[in-house]
C-alpha cells in the first residue's frame, strides 16, 4: 500500500492510470513510459502483464535507475538475463536462491 511515509513512488500502465488516479490521487506519480517511472529510481517492481513492459532495454533501464533493483511479480523476466546486465533480481513466487 502506498502509505504518508513511504518513498515516492511513480507507476505506468496502458490502460489503468485513469482509475488508478482517481483512487491513488497524488500519492503516485503517475507516466506515460515505463523509462520515466525508472529514472532514479532505487527499485523498479513489475506488477502487470502488458506486452509493453516483456522486452526493454535493460541496459537503458540499468543506465537511469539510480540503485538497479527488479521485483519480478509476474515472472516475465529471466532471472539470470536480468543478473547478466548488473540487476538484483527479485522474483515473486520462485523460491529462495532461485538462479530461474
Amino acid at each position: 500500500m502506498v502509505g504518508r511515509r513511504c518513498a515516492p513512488w511513480a507507476a505506468s500502465d496502458p490502460v489503468a492510470i485513469p482509475a488508478s488516479r482517481k483512487i491513488l490521487g497524488e500519492r503516485v506519480e503517475f507516466q506515460t513510459s515505463n523509462y520515466q517511472c525508472a529514472e532514479g529510481a532505487d527499485a523498479l517492481a513489475l506488477v502487470t502483464e502488458w506486452h509493453d513492459y516483456r522486452r526493454p532495454n535493460f541496459a537503458r533501464l540499468r543506465s537511469i535507475m539510480r540503485t538497479p533493483v527488479v521485483v519480478d511479480g509476474r515472472n516475465v523476466w529471466e532471472p539470470a538475463d536480468l543478473r547478466a546486465a548488473g540487476f538484483t533480481y527479485y522474483g515473486i513466487g520462485r523460491g529462495h536462491g532461485s538462479e530461474g
